[in-house]
C-alpha cells in the first residue's frame, strides 16, 4: 500500500444509475469509462478494491413488483441486472489492463465465478479488483445490504458509497436550497432519523461490525482518490 493511501482495503458501492449517464438508464459507455478510470486511480495507490453495483439502470425490482410480478421474481430480475452491470465494468477494466474478477452470489459459471469468501480474499490479495454481483443471492435484500455484507466479509476498512450528491443532507438539496449537509453522522442518528444513507438493514449491519460509511459525489472526478488519501470529503457515518 502506498504511503499516500489512508486505507488498505475498501468496498466501493455504485448505484446502477451511475452507469446510465445523465438519465440513469441503460449502460452509458462514457460513464463506464469514467468510473473505471476512478477505480484505476486508487488501484495505483496499492489499495485492495471490492465493488458492488446495483441494477437500477436496467431494472428496479420495486417498480416491476408494482406491475404485477411477484416480489421474489422482481428481486431475482434485479439481481440479474447487477450481473450485467458487473460484466460491463469488468470488460472496461480489462481493456485498461486491470486484472478483474466478477463473482456472483447466484451460480452462473459461464458468466462469473461463484462468490466464495476465501476465493474472493485470495483474488484481492493478488491485486485483482473483485466485482461482487447478484446482491446477496436472496430476494428481499438490497444491493446496499449486499455491499455492507461484502465489506464486512472482505475485511474492508471502509464502505464508500458513490452517489450523485456530495454527501448526506437533511432534505433533498436539489429541491431545498436551505438543505443542510452533514459532515459526520453517527449510526444511531441515521437509524433514528431514517436518513437516506443506505437502507436501514445495511446501516445496522455496518454499525454492528464497526464499518464506517463514506457517502461522496461519484460524478466529481478525483474525489474518490482524495478520500483514499485521507481528505474528509462527503459525509462519514461512524460510531
Amino acid at each position: 500500500m502506498s504511503p499516500d493511501s489512508k486505507y488498505r482495503r475498501i468496498l466501493l458501492k455504485l448505484s446502477g444509475e451511475a452507469l446510465g449517464g445523465a438519465e440513469g438508464r441503460g449502460i452509458d459507455l462514457p460513464s463506464l469509462e469514467r468510473i473505471a478510470d476512478e477505480v484505476l486511480t486508487i488501484k495505483e495507490l496499492g489499495v485492495s478494491i471490492g465493488v458492488v453495483i446495483g441494477g437500477g439502470n436496467l431494472i428496479r425490482g420495486t417498480q416491476v413488483k408494482d406491475n404485477g410480478i411477484s416480489r421474489v421474481t422482481a428481486d431475482n430480475m434485479g439481481m440479474l441486472g447487477t450481473v450485467i452491470n458487473s460484466l460491463a465494468l469488468q470488460s472496461v477494466l480489462d481493456k485498461k489492463g486491470c486484472q478483474t474478477r466478477v463473482m456472483s452470489a447466484v451460480d452462473m459459471p459461464k458468466f462469473a465465478e461463484p462468490y466464495i469468501r476465501r476465493r474472493a480474499l485470495r483474488h484481492l490479495d493478488k491485486g485483482r479488483v473483485v466485482i461482487m454481483a447478484a446482491g446477496t443471492g436472496n430476494p428481499y435484500f438490497s444491493t446496499d445490504t449486499a455491499a455492507a455484507l461484502r465489506a464486512v466479509e472482505m475485511e474492508a476498512e471502509v464502505l464508500l458509497k458513490g452517489t450523485k450528491v456530495d454527501g448526506v443532507y437533511n432534505s433533498d438539496p436539489k429541491k431545498d436550497k436551505s438543505a443542510k449537509k452533514y459532515q459526520t453522522l453517527s449510526f444511531s442518528q441515521v437509524l433514528a432519523d431514517k436518513l437516506a444513507v443506505m437502507d436501514l438493514t445495511a446501516v445496522s449491519l455496518c454499525m454492528e461490525n464497526h464499518m464506517p460509511i463514506i457517502v461522496f459525489d461519484l460524478n466529481n472526478s478525483g474525489t474518490l482518490k482524495r478520500i483514499i488519501q485521507g481528505e474528509q470529503l462527503g459525509t462519514i457515518v461512524k460510531e
